[in-house]
Formats: structure tokens, C-alpha cells, sequence
């Protein structure tokens, strides 16, 4: 199969030939329809988040089952499948507690070393990312990594709900748990951020604050459902949140991953109110605020990773958002590319040219 090998950091991805296993036991092979593009695949390339190369990225997908292993039952060729990086043991603390976006399991869910690999190239192991590796035709995933869907869902559209979608609707719902009636702050209108921001207008927010510094970004936070919109390089993004709040948030979301922005969160919460790490902050980053101020506030700085998703429970209820037209996902791709454009398409995700970029395999 033809794939996107990341050799060497701060280097463009090479177009191969990966060789890829058979299913056994509880592994699915996938066809890869789609596959989103997402920043923390460019943190990855840029050395910015630990892991060994030779690797294949991509970890934002949706497919067909081609082939199933013997021990799966869940799953059966031409069933439409999203994958989720948030693959889950099912019996670590963590996922008996019903919180398998934490699991603590995850290393049973690949081949051990006495084993033929999953990925190779000319018999040399190649990483996959994230358990799923989907800038690649097929992918070799364990069943537990994947969420069955209604056929009838666009396949490029759902890709998007297999991380941004999820990460960001989940930051919200789940993790803030955004009621009715809530201010909302959300720093950074690419794919993440744009989710938080329809996350925030499903659940009833009041007003739903979108900053960023591009303004074709806060124009398109807008039609996602932004009440207002601030732009950071023209203005005091801290004090014109303030200003239209009258004095802060109840939830600040930073979607972005920058040790500035992660600050400005926690300034934009209001007292009794919340900052939601949404993006991945660099390994080694460390993050200063005011001590008083979140004592004498009761502040609080909630972590969310992958939405605090339960993706089988949730990942169908998005798409059910999408098809009865209460989640805009067509409107958040900016571009389709072919697989041969990958190092583009990384490029233009670098400039900030889109809110979020698809490799579709049928064009």
C-alpha cells in the first residue's frame, strides 16, 4: 500500500510502498476513505511531541472494514468505521470507571516484538501513530480503536469526528460540561477550536466568544455559531473579553497549545470560572499564572484530552448532530487533497491557510 513515512524530524513525509500484516485476533484491516489533518501530526514532524521514526501519521480517520480478525465480533467487512486514537484496554481502571480517554491499557492493544509488525518496509518496523496511522491507503487497527457508523454518513465528513470533532464538541460537553445560559471564551478557530465553539452553542451557551488573529477564521467562527469575535492582533484579547462579559467567562477554552494563549485563558475566566486546556501543549512547556488570583477567584485549570470521550456513545451521537444539521462539518474542511499532496497540505495547515485540511483517497 501506498502511505506517508515520517524519517526524519523537520523533514517532508516520503511517499512509500509500507507492507502491511493480516488481521489476527482482535485487529480490523481498514480501507482509508479519509484521513484529517491535524496539528498535533505537525507537532510530531516538527519535534515537538516524543516519538520514534520511522513512523506513518494520521490518527483523524474513517473507512471500511476489509478484513476481520478471528476474534472479533463487532465488526464485519463493509461496515463504515470511524478511528478514534482513544482506543481503550476495557479493563484498567481507568475504562472500568467509564473514562477510557484515560486508559492505562493501551500497550496490549499492539504487537508484541516477537511478532511479524503491523507496518514494514522492505522487512524494516515502521511506528504507528496513535494505534491507527491513516496517511496510508490501509490501516491495521485493534477493534477497540473503532466506532461502526450509519453508512449514509460522508466519509470525509465523518473522519473529522475521529479527533477535532470529538476533542473539541467533548471539551464542552464533557469536560466543562457547558449549561445553559454559560459564557464561553474559545482561543484558536481551526478545526478544535471551531468544535468547542459548536460544542458550546449546542449545549445553550449564551455567548460564545471566538479569538483569533486570522480574520477568515473569525468570520467562519461566526457562521459556527460565535456570538462575538475578538482579534487578537488588533486588540487586548484578555480585556475585550473582559469588556463584553463584565469581567470574564465562565469558560475560557484555549484550542491552540501555546504557553501565551494558555495563560490568556486563565485570565479570561471570570471568578468561579474555568480555563480548558484543549491543545496539545509542547512536551517541557510550563505554564505560569497568578496564585492568588486563582485562590481568591476559585479558579480552575481543567486538562481535556480527546473531549473526555466515551467515542462508541459519542462518536454516533455526532454523526446523528451532522445528519440532522445541528453540526456543520462541511463548512470546517477548507481543502481535499490527494495523498501525493500530503507535504502541501502540512504546509498549508503551517501557515494557517486551513481550518482543517482532508486527504481523501477517492479523488
Amino acid at each position: 500500500m501506498k502511505a506517508a513515512v515520517l524519517r526524519e524530524f523537520n523533514q517532508a513525509l516520503s511517499l512509500e510502498n509500507v507492507s502491511i500484516s493480516k488481521p489476527k485476533g482482535r485487529e480490523v484491516l481498514v480501507r482509508t476513505a479519509a484521513s484529517g489533518i491535524c496539528h498535533s501530526d505537525l507537532h510530531v514532524i516538527d519535534g515537538l511531541l516524543p516519538m520514534g521514526v520511522p513512523t506513518i501519521l494520521g490518527h483523524e480517520p474513517a473507512g471500511i472494514v476489509e478484513q476481520v480478525g478471528e476474534d472479533v465480533t463487532e465488526f464485519k467487512p463493509g461496515d463504515h468505521v470511524i478511528g478514534c486514537p482513544s482506543a481503550f484496554c476495557s479493563h484498567c481502571e481507568f475504562c472500568m470507571d467509564g473514562r477510557g480517554y484515560l486508559c492505562s491499557g493501551q500497550a496490549e492493544l499492539v504487537r508484541r516484538k516477537d511478532e511479524e509488525p503491523r507496518l514494514s518496509v522492505d522487512g524494516q518496523y515502521v511506528r504507528q501513530f496513535s494505534n491507527l496511522s491513516s496517511f496510508a491507503e490501509q490501516m491495521l487497527i485493534h477493534a477497540n480503536g473503532l466506532v461502526k457508523i450509519r453508512d449514509d454518513m460522508p466519509l470525509d465528513r465523518a473522519a473529522l469526528i475521529g479527533c477535532g470533532v470529538t476533542t473539541g464538541l467533548g471539551a464542552a460537553i464533557n469536560t466543562a460540561q457547558v449549561a445553559a445560559g454559560d459564557t464561553v471564551s474559545v482561543i484558536g478557530c481551526g478545526g478544535v477550536g471551531l468544535s468547542v465553539i459548536q460544542g458550546a452553542r449546542i449545549a445553550g451557551a449564551s455567548r460564545i466568544i471566538a479569538v483569533d488573529t486570522v480574520p477568515w477564521k473569525l468570520e467562519l467562527a461566526a457562521k459556527m455559531g460565535a456570538t462575538d469575535v475578538v482579534n487578537g492582533a488588533e486588540t487586548d484579547a484578555i480585556e475585550a473579553v473582559r469588556e463584553l462579559t463584565s469581567g470574564g467567562v465562565d469558560y475560557a477554552f484555549e484550542a491552540i497549545g501555546a504557553k501565551q494563549t494558555v495563560e490568556q485563558a486563565c485570565s479570561m475566566a471570570r471568578r468561579g470560572g474555568a480555563a480548558v486546556i484543549v491543545g496539545v501543549v509542547p512536551v517541557g512547556t510550563k505554564i505560569e499564572f497568578d496564585g492568588l488570583d486563582l485562590v481568591l477567584s476559585q479558579k480552575r485549570i481543567l486538562g481535556s484530552i480527546m473531549g473526555s470521550n466515551r467515542f462508541r456513545i459519542d462518536m454516533p451521537r455526532y454523526v446523528e448532530f451532522y445528519m440532522s444539521g445541528r453540526l456543520q462539518l462541511d463548512e470546517m474542511i477548507s481543502e481535499r487533497f490527494k495523498l501525493d499532496d500530503i507535504n502541501v497540505a502540512i504546509q498549508k495547515l503551517r501557515d494557517g491557510k486551513v481550518a482543517r485540511g482532508v486527504i481523501s483517497f477517492d479523488i
